[in-house]
């Protein structure tokens, strides 16, 4: 029998023990991007989206309004949409399972057409994420909603003013909500919102569209408009790109500064990695720069929503944490299942136990090279970080996750110092 060579999927080849210095530019938000994309469909004219990154989940998002009837165009790093043809009211299973974020095409579908079907989205890699915020929120609205093959068919005559307080702050439910009543002329109250600041870019593009959105703590008063129009806008800078390179910064003894980021925007981030013992300046209002020993001391962290500490940067801490001089704890408050890159960290030589949702990190001397597995978009960053710090090559498999959400991740860690290598995978059968 011959062997013959599969090529399944790209992987990472990195080399430990390089510190990364120099600067860095950051890219436009991944979860930014989307909703406000997908905001276009709330016009028909057109719409000019700057800083959006090359990424999976754009891709996806413009193949979706694509399938809609929307004409969608590249320049570099600008996106043009036109919507003035959008046809179709549906979001087949096939691109929503591929990306949860296709269920915010319901708000902007039902205000604009009356009409939205929609597949159902399921769980995915990091726990279920219920949808039932944003359909209390349509039904509020007047919308009929049933559920047929796995669609949600929902139906809409007029929009009516919404009053409703969210029972958990959700980040894509706040935003559902938002597109759809900024179509409502008539005045709308949601309470308890989520105020990450990608939910508040896209408030600035729907108040360029012509909806008067007012923000008072967790309160949002909605005044929209049935006309609504096309918007130019620069995307904000991803503050979880900014913090996955800062964690790399510290853990690596390196020196890099970050150039195109809001500081603001990374509050928590920048107390933890203080607290470690980085040393992290603001230069200025788009430049941070963050140097470090690479011997972090143990922290506890707690995720929680905006402005507490994010969930996207967990597993990264947790590579952190796994080197720091002492023991540490980080506890998981948003998802049920997002402590996958667990197992990989330890095939690593890490120490760590999981009690119920806080992960129990014992520091040691160094982690060790191996082949680990990718299981979500995060997790597949905190591998890459381990790998920088780790003794001899580490293999990270299944890096399509990571491409959903790190623009050039690779080229950008090279100009750094590492040493890391994109290669397609082989099987020998």
């Amino acid at each position: 029998m011959t062997n013959t060579t599969l090529y399944t999927s790209e992987c990472f080849i990195v080399e430990g023990g390089k510190a990364l210095r120099g600067s860095v530019k950051i890219s436009g938000s991944k979860n930014a991007s989307l909703p406000i994309l997908i905001a276009s469909l709330l016009t028909q004219e057109e719409c000019s989206i700057k800083r959006v990154p090359k990424l999976l989940d754009v891709e996806t998002t413009v193949q979706l309004l694509t399938h809609l009837g929307a004409g969608v165009e590249r320049q570099g790093d600008m996106v043009k949409v036109d919507p003035s043809l959008v046809c179709r009211q549906e979001a087949p299973d096939e691109i929503v399972r591929k990306m949860r974020a296709s269920v915010l095409v319901m708000g902007p579908l039902l205000a604009r057409f009356g009409k939205a079907f929609v597949s159902m989205p399921g769980g995915c890699a990091i726990g279920v994420r219920s949808i039932d915020q944003h359909l209390k929120v349509f039904e509020r609205a007047g919308a009929s909603i049933r559920v047929r093959h796995g669609y949600l068919d929902m139906e809409l005559k007029e929009i009516k003013p919404v009053e409703y307080t969210f029972e958990v702050i959700t980040v894509t439910g706040t935003e559902n909500a938002l597109m759809l009543l900024s179509k409502c002329s008539k005045r709308s109250v949601l309470r308890n919102i989520a105020l990450e600041p990608e939910v508040m870019d896209l408030i600035d593009v729907l108040r360029k569209m012509g909806a008067e959105i007012d923000v008072d703590g967790r309160t949002a008063v909605i005044k929209g408009s049935d006309y609504l129009r096309g918007f130019e806008h620069e995307v904000i800078p991803d503050r979880i790109e900014a913090g996955t390179f800062m964690v790399g910064a510290f853990i690596t003894s390196g020196d890099v500064l970050l150039e195109g980021v809001i500081p603001e925007h990374l509050g928590s981030v920048i107390e933890k990695l203080r607290e470690s013992g980085a040393r992290v300046e603001i230069i200025s209002r788009d430049k941070i720069r963050v140097s470090g020993d690479g011997k972090p001391k143990p922290l506890s962290i707690s995720t929680s929503e905006y402005p507490g500490f994010p969930t996207d940067m967990q597993a990264q801490f947790m590579v952190l944490c796994s080197i720091a001089d002492g023991i540490s704890e980080i506890t998981e408050n948003i998802f049920e299942n997002r402590f996958q890159h667990v197992p990989e960290l330890q095939r690593m030589g890490a120490d760590i136990h999981i009690k119920g949702r806080t992960a129990i990190i014992r520091g040691v001397k160094k982690l060790q090279g191996a082949k680990v597995f990718s299981t979500d978009l995060r997790a597949s960053a905190s591998l890459v970080l381990a790998g920088l710090i780790a003794e001899g090559t580490t293999k990270v498999m299944d890096i399509h996750h990571l491409d959903r959400g790190y623009e050039n991740l690779e080229e950008k860690l090279r100009k750094l110092g590492a040493v890391i290598e994109r290669r397609p995978h082989r099987e020998e059968n």
